[in-house]
C-alpha cells in the first residue's frame, strides 16, 4: 500500500501518543480515519490537531478495546458513519502497562493489563476482519514491543502482564502472516515493536487501572510502590507518601518527555514501515540495539551483563532498574 489518499484507516487508542499522531499524520496522507479511546476529552485534542492536517473525514468513538462488544459496536459505528463496507488500515494501537508482579501482584490489574494489551489486538481483529475482506487491499498493523522479545525491564522487576501480552500480539501477527497469505492474500500485516517513545502511557496506565492519576494513590497503594522501591534499593523508608506520589507522577511525566524518540517520529517510522511492506517494524534505534543483543546471546537476556551492555550503550537510561546487590 504505497499510497493511503482515500484510505479507511482505524485507529484504536488514537487519544495520546502513537495513536494520536497515527491519526493525524493519516489525515495528512489524505486518508479517512476512525478513532477509537476511553478519554473522549484526550479525543477531543486528536480531532482538533488533526483538523489542523486536513479535511478528510475523522471520527471519534469511545470504546474499551478489552470487550469483543464494544470493538463490535466500534466497528459497526465506523461503517455507519463513513458510510462504507470495508476499511483498509487497521491499527491494533491500544495498551497500557501495569500487572507487573503475577506471584505478589493484584490478579485484577494483572487481568486488565493482559486484556487490554493481548485482547485488544485479537479482538480488532475479529471485529473488524469482514471488513478488511471486504476492501480490495488492506494491511492490519499489530503493536507489540521490545517487550514482545525481551520480556523484563531489568532484573528484580516483575513485568509479566504486558510482557506476555505483547510476546502474544507478536506470535500472533507472525502466524496470521501465514493465515492472510492462504484466506486473504490482499490482506498484509505487521508487527510493530517500539523501544523507549515519548508517550503517555505510564500516566494513562494508572486512569485506566481507577486509580486516577499518582497523586489521587491511597496510603495502601503508595506504600505498595514504596516496598518495590525498597526491594530494588532504593531509600525510600522513610520518604513521606506525597513525595512517592511525587515520584511516581515525576517518572511518567519523564518517560514522556526525555524519550529518545518522540511519538510523531515512531509514527512516521510505522506508516514508512507499512508503504514498504515490511512484516516486522522495529521503531527507535533502542529497539534496534536491543533486538540485536537478545539475538546474539539469548541466554543471557536476563542476566546482569545485558542491562551493563544496554546502559554502556547508552540506551533505556533510567528505565532499566538493576536489583540491589545481595550480601
Amino acid at each position: 500500500m504505497k499510497d493511503f489518499t482515500g484510505k479507511m484507516a482505524v485507529v484504536t487508542g488514537g487519544g495520546t501518543g502513537m495513536g494520536r499522531e497515527l491519526v493525524c499524520q493519516l489525515i495528512q496522507a489524505g486518508a479517512h480515519v476512525a478513532m477509537c479511546d476511553v478519554s473522549e476529552a484526550n479525543m477531543a485534542q486528536t480531532q482538533k490537531l488533526a483538523n489542523a492536517q486536513g479535511d478528510q473525514r475523522l471520527t471519534s468513538h469511545i470504546c474499551d478495546v478489552s470487550s469483543q462488544a464494544q470493538l463490535d459496536k466500534f466497528r459497526n459505528e465506523v461503517l455507519a458513519q463513513h458510510d462504507v463496507a470495508h476499511i483498509n488500515l487497521l491499527f491494533n494501537n491500544a495498551g497500557i502497562g501495569g500487572g507487573g508482579g503475577f506471584v505478589a501482584g493484584d490478579q485484577d490489574e494483572w487481568e486488565r493489563t493482559f486484556a487490554v494489551c493481548w485482547y485488544g489486538v485479537y479482538y480488532g481483529c475479529r471485529s473488524f476482519m469482514p471488513a478488511l475482506l471486504a476492501s480490495t487491499e488492506g494491511h492490519i498493523i499489530n503493536t507489540s514491543s521490545v517487550n514482545g522479545f525481551w520480556a523484563s525491564v531489568g532484573q528484580g522487576v516483575p513485568h509479566t502482564a504486558y510482557a506476555a501480552a505483547k510476546f502474544a500480539v507478536k506470535g500472533f501477527t507472525e502466524a496470521l502472516m501465514t493465515d492472510l497469505e492462504v484466506n486473504a492474500p490482499h490482506i498484509k500485516c505487521s508487527v510493530v515493536m517500539p523501544g523507549h517513545i515519548g508517550t503517555s502511557i505510564a500516566i494513562n496506565t494508572s486512569q485506566v487501572l481507577g486509580k486516577h492519576g499518582a497523586m489521587e494513590l491511597t496510603a495502601e497503594e503508595v506504600d505498595v510502590v514504596r516496598q518495590q522501591l525498597l526491594a530494588r534499593g532504593m531509600p525510600v523508608g522513610n520518604v513521606p507518601d506525597e513525595h512517592i506520589r511525587q515520584m511516581i507522577q515525576q517518572r511518567g511525566e519523564d518517560f514522556r518527555d526525555k524519550a529518545p524518540t518522540s511519538a510523531a517520529q515512531a509514527s512516521s517510522i510505522i506508516l514508512d514501515g507499512v508503504k514498504e511492506g515490511r512484516w516486522r517494524i522495529l521503531v527507535g534505534e533502542d529497539a534496534h540495539v536491543l533486538d540485536r543483543l537478545v539475538r546474539e546471546a539469548p541466554e543471557d537476556a536476563y542476566d546482569g551483563s545485558m542491562m551493563t551492555k544496554l546502559q554502556s550503550l547508552g540506551h533505556f537510561g533510567g528505565l532499566i532498574q538493576q536489583a540491589p546487590d545481595k550480601p
